[in-house]
Parts: structure tokens; sequence; C-alpha cells
């Protein structure tokens, strides 16, 4: 919409040129002042993005001049409205993009190389268990034996 509503403006800005004067425009561009944007954010899953846009504009002094300088004047504020709704949209989708491609690299991190490397340090916990399991069962073995004399003399 905004790139539509952008063209539009470019149309009435040009039937004001054609009709009026260049400098007409620029006076009504000059005396409404500086535009206002608020934006709103919103955190899920830790990701902090806007959520909401707002344009506060000036009064538009462009009613006093002729009709296509009016209707510029409305085209490029609903241009610029649309604009800063565009750019408050595609700054939320860079940054959950951006924290996507994270945690992809953080999951591909654990699977490719933690979980392996866990699991190799598992397996030979387990063997070493197996082995002290056995060593254990023989020495219990061993204990339970009466003793052999070799002396000759029982």
């Amino acid at each position: 919409s905004w790139r539509v509503l952008a063209g539009e403006a470019d149309i009435w800005n040009a039937r004001a040129l054609i009709s009026g004067s260049r400098d007409a425009l620029r006076r009504a561009g000059a005396e409404t002042g500086a535009a206002q944007v608020r934006l709103e954010w919103t955190t899920e899953a830790g990701v902090t993005y806007p959520s909401a846009a707002a344009v506060a504009l000036p009064p538009s002094s462009a009613s006093t001049g002729c009709a296509s300088l009016v209707h510029a004047a409305s085209a490029c504020r609903r241009a610029l409205d649309a604009a800063v709704q565009h750019a408050a949209a595609t700054a939320a989708s860079n940054r959950v993009n951006s924290e996507l491609a994270a945690t992809t690299r953080r999951l591909r991190a654990i699977r490719d190389r933690w979980l392996p490397r866990l699991d190799a340090q598992l397996y030979e916990l387990d063997l070493r268990l197996d082995e002290t399991e056995r060593e254990e069962i023989a020495r219990l073995r061993w204990a339970g034996r009466p003793a052999e004399h070799t002396d000759g003399l029982s």
C-alpha cells in the first residue's frame, strides 16, 4: 500500500506543480513542520520488535492553496503514514528473522557438536561404570570364598 500511495502522491505533486508553482509547493511543505512518529514495542519469545506505529502530523497549511495542492498534501500524508507502517513492519520482520537465524545457528551447534560430544562422553562413562561393576562383583566373589590354607596344617 505504501508504494501505491507514494505513486498517488507523486501524481498529485506533479499536478500541483503544473497548476500552481514550485514555490507554492515548497512553501506548503515548509510551513507544516516535522512529523512525529511514535512506535509501540512488544517482546515475545525473547524478541523485542515494533508492534504499532503512529504518525502525528502538524495541521496542513495547503488548505489555502489550489485544489491540486490540497490533494497533493493529503496524498503525501497518506503516503507518509503508509511508509511509517511499512518501516515498522519491516523492522519487526528483520528482528524476528535475525533472532530466527541466531536460534537456528545455536540449534545446529547443539545438534551437530554438543550432542555427539556428550553422547561419546556418556558412552565412555557407561563403559567405565560397567567395568567398575564387573570389578566389584569379582571382588565380592573373592571376598565371599572361604580362605584356603596353604601351609598344610589344617
